[in-house]
């Protein structure tokens, strides 16, 4: 009962053109009887051009708004960053050299538990099963 619902109304719309189109969407149609007189393509001109200049105006209004708080944004962000105007997180000059050293080491730490982690498996395969339980 529901499919044939659905068919029938697929149907319906498929069978009446225009049926979900609305009238604005044909706005410029060339055949409108309304617009052969250049006159009134030019009204229709003037008309359009008048609403573009209006929002136009609206945006930069609006981006004007905007503009000031991203502006107090960026400011807050540089404050908080020592007055650098950087796009990454401010890392102070002190704590990046012990932060690289212990990335090293950590970084060595991991190689050397990869290392001994491939060796047991290759070990493993290799017929040694006390390595397998690593």
């Amino acid at each position: 009962m529901r499919v044939k619902t659905i068919l029938n109304a697929t149907l319906v719309v498929a069978l009446v053109p225009g049926a979900l189109v609305p009238t604005v969407a044909r706005a410029d149609d060339p055949n409108d009887p309304t617009m052969r007189s250049a006159a009134a393509r030019a009204r229709d001109h003037a008309m359009v051009r008048q609403l573009n200049l209006n929002e136009l105006a609206s945006t930069r209004d609006r981006d004007a708004r905007y503009s000031g708080g991203w502006e107090a944004y960026r400011q807050s962000r540089t404050a908080d960053r020592g007055g650098s105007d950087q796009t990454v997180r401010y890392v102070p000059e002190a704590d990046y050299a012990p932060a690289s050293q212990r990335y090293a080491r950590d970084r060595a730490k991991y190689e050397r538990r990869m290392a001994e982690w491939r060796r047991a498996v290759a070990a493993c395969r290799a017929g040694d099963y006390d390595a397998c339980g690593n």
